[in-house]
């Protein structure tokens, strides 16, 4: 104890003697350097995730910049700057992909999905004029003021003096030493629940506003290889969790009155590119946004609280998830990292009944890798551009007009060749950036008003309303995707093809709008050509979770007979797509993580990143707090754990059938059984 004693009063001497004014001095630029690092962490997760008061992330981020600075002290202090400018680059580019990556996926940039984000450079316009702006590179100024301090010190003989005092090997272990400090001090505020988001990853959102973003980049690389390692180590803990899930949460088919009254029809699927629900029923000076849509949503089936489940593989996600009832992977996109697994998809299911399925696209074949994806979940034929006659563009490729125009005449010859049928068109025209206005046909989002002239007379007045806007030129794109849906229907009709089929349409994802502009589209006053301030008594609240529930889509599930006819109002995912026709057709996939929404009281959408949806709560993952839908409801601790454990046990399960290829390891293990019997 005496000696424990002395050694903690000669530490304590050591440190007091120490010429801290000196080692100020003579470390202007790595200070520099360090501090404007931590600046730009705070300034991304004020820009993105809001939090930049808490503690945490700022001592999170604060170790990982003294660790990765501290090798400049092995260099000769006039060489140091170059190291440091270097890491200014790379921490910063961090930032920036962050920050742009976050405007149009709500979440953060992983190693793992780098493959996916080549898919960028066939969308770079979208990307540019719509995901990218100017407060995403307002981080640069760091490095430049690296180098603009470097440049300051070296007109003053600075590294000159520095060599005289530095020991670069000493200053090297202090300072990893006070990085272990702080990151122990950080380890010391942190709760269970914290540690357990960071080994588990998918909450992105959390992470960064917990642990910091360069916390959350480091952990992010290293869980980005744990994948290679334990799909080879870890496959039978991770089928035990699986098959425990699917004994104690059983797949049945269904039984109610909507059991088997498409069977045997043929089924048209329609892939309506980022269509949102808020536009049915929208009109501007009495002409509607959406005709056909409207109409269709009233002869058929209409699913008003319908949502997408996307991560980032935004429309690949989608077409996953419809077709196999399992979620998006939550480390990369299934269909460009996990394409070489086995799903049991709709297609694959309906084939089984002897229905022929194929799906069709304007697009290059090997955008998200449709041209492999689509043939593992089972599509015996995938129409793309090289298919097709490109006659006219809209956007990222075949006008959507255009692209049904020639469809048409495609499935004619399928439906002469086959009985029974199941094709998917994905539309593209709709796409972001939405500013081909010239080519969407002339359909005003302005408003017309009455009011007195200078005289008194009552004259028409046109203000702009959503003229000018990302929402106006977006509601433009959507009023001609719906003038192509129209021209589908009515081209089907004189071919004959509507008898005996389904059609199914629904929105693939929201358009991920500014925020201000659903303000603007909820909020105008035209008298005064202002958007109304919040403590008028009719406004109309754009806050997150207004946002959110505003990114429902459009499901509609129709016939030429025009029944049933319903509008259906449970809340729904596209996880429960598979199982609602699934009971309507008279297939189901064992598997299959959402329900039939006919089969259910309460039904709950999971999102990827862990927020989940009922009748009568949004719950936000990332702040664990939600919004009450319905006042009505008394919600519980109880209620809220119940379903969030539910959320995180769907998504693990998911994660695990995708990454270990459960179904086809599975298959094999029955096969070599059968043959083992035989």
């Amino acid at each position: 104890m005496k000696k424990f004693k002395s050694y903690i009063k000669l530490t304590i001497n050591k440190f007091s003697k120490y010429n801290y004014k000196q080692y100020a001095k003579t470390n202007i630029l790595f200070f520099t350097t360090a501090i404007s690092l931590l600046i730009n962490s705070i300034l991304l997760r004020v820009m993105t995730v809001g939090n930049f008061l808490e503690i945490k992330p700022i001592l999170a981020d604060l170790a990982v910049i003294l660790l990765l600075l501290s090798p400049a002290y092995l260099f000769k202090p006039k060489n140091q700057s170059i190291y440091l400018t270097i890491m200014s680059i790379i921490m910063t580019s961090i930032c920036i992909i962050n920050s742009i990556y976050f405007t149009y996926y709500s979440s953060f940039a992983s190693v793992s999905l780098l493959s996916t984000s080549l898919q960028v450079i066939n969308v770079a316009d979208a990307v540019t004029e719509s995901v990218m702006q100017l407060r995403d590179f307002i981080y640069l100024w760091q490095p430049l003021l690296v180098i603009f301090v470097h440049l300051n010190l070296s007109k003053k003989n600075y590294y000159y003096i520095v060599a005289k005092v530095e020991k670069g090997k000493k200053r090297l272990v202090g300072t990893i030493t006070a990085s272990f400090i702080i990151f122990v001090i950080f380890c010391l505020t942190l709760s269970s629940l914290e540690i357990g988001r960071l080994v588990k990853q998918w909450n992105r959102e959390f992470l960064v506003m917990k642990f910091g973003i360069y916390t959350y980049q480091i952990n992010d690389i290293v869980r980005s290889l744990e994948p290679k390692i334990s799909a080879v180590f870890g496959y039978d803990e991770a089928a035990r969790e699986v098959r425990t899930y699917y004994e104690e949460n059983p797949v049945t088919p269904a039984s109610n009155k909507y059991t088997n009254i498409f069977k045997d029809k043929s089924i048209i699927i329609i892939h309506a590119e980022s269509v949102q629900q808020f536009v049915i029923g929208l009109e501007f000076n009495g002409e509607p946004v959406t005709p056909n849509l409207n109409k269709l949503s009233k002869e058929g089936l209409s699913f008003s609280n319908f949502y997408s489940q996307v991560g980032v593989g935004t429309s690949s996600d989608t077409e996953f998830t419809l077709n196999t009832s399992l979620m998006p992977s939550t480390s990369g996109t299934v269909f460009v990292s996990y394409w070489d697994r086995e799903y049991l998809s709709m297609p694959k299911l309906l084939k089984e009944k002897d229905y022929y399925t194929f799906s069709m696209h304007g697009n290059k074949g090997d955008m998200w890798n449709r041209l492999v994806m689509h043939k593992e979940l089972g599509y015996d034929r995938f129409y793309n551009k090289v298919d097709y006659d490109i006659d006219e563009t809209i956007g990222l490729g075949l006008s959507d007009k255009s692209f049904f125009r020639q469809s048409v005449q495609k499935i004619k010859k399928i439906s002469e060749e086959h009985d029974k049928y199941c094709g998917t068109l994905i539309m593209l025209s709709n796409h972001t950036p939405f500013n081909e206005t010239e080519k969407y046909g002339d359909f005003p989002v302005d408003v017309t008003i009455n009011i007195p002239n200078d005289l008194g007379v009552i004259e028409p007045v046109t203000m702009p309303y959503m003229e000018g806007t990302d929402l106006g030129d977006y509601l433009k794109s959507v009023h001609y995707a719906d003038a192509a849906l129209g021209e589908l229907i009515t081209g089907l009709e004189m071919e004959g093809l509507l008898d005996d089929t389904v059609v199914v349409i629904y929105g693939d994802h929201d358009a991920r709008l500014p925020s201000k502009d659903y303000d603007r589209l909820y909020n105008y006053d035209p008298y005064t050509d202002t958007v109304k301030d919040e403590s008028d008594p009719t406004y109309i609240k754009t806050d997150y979770y207004a946002y959110e529930l505003n990114r429902k889509i459009p499901l509609i599930i129709w016939n030429n007979d025009k029944k049933p006819s319903k509008e259906v109002s449970k809340v729904m995912g596209m996880y429960d797509v598979l199982p609602t026709l699934g009971n309507m057709l008279g297939f189901y996939s064992p598997y299959q993580l959402g329900n039939d929404i006919f089969s259910v009281d309460d039904n709950v959408v999971i999102f990827p990143n862990g927020n989940w949806l009922t009748q009568d709560v949004y719950y936000n993952n990332q702040k664990q707090e939600f919004k009450l839908l319905n006042e009505a409801a008394i919600i519980s601790q109880e209620y809220i754990d119940n379903y969030t454990n539910m959320a995180e046990e769907k998504i693990n399960v998911s994660n695990k059938i995708i990454l270990y290829d459960y179904i086809r390891k599975t298959k094999e293990t029955q096969e070599l059984l059968e043959n083992y019997k035989n």
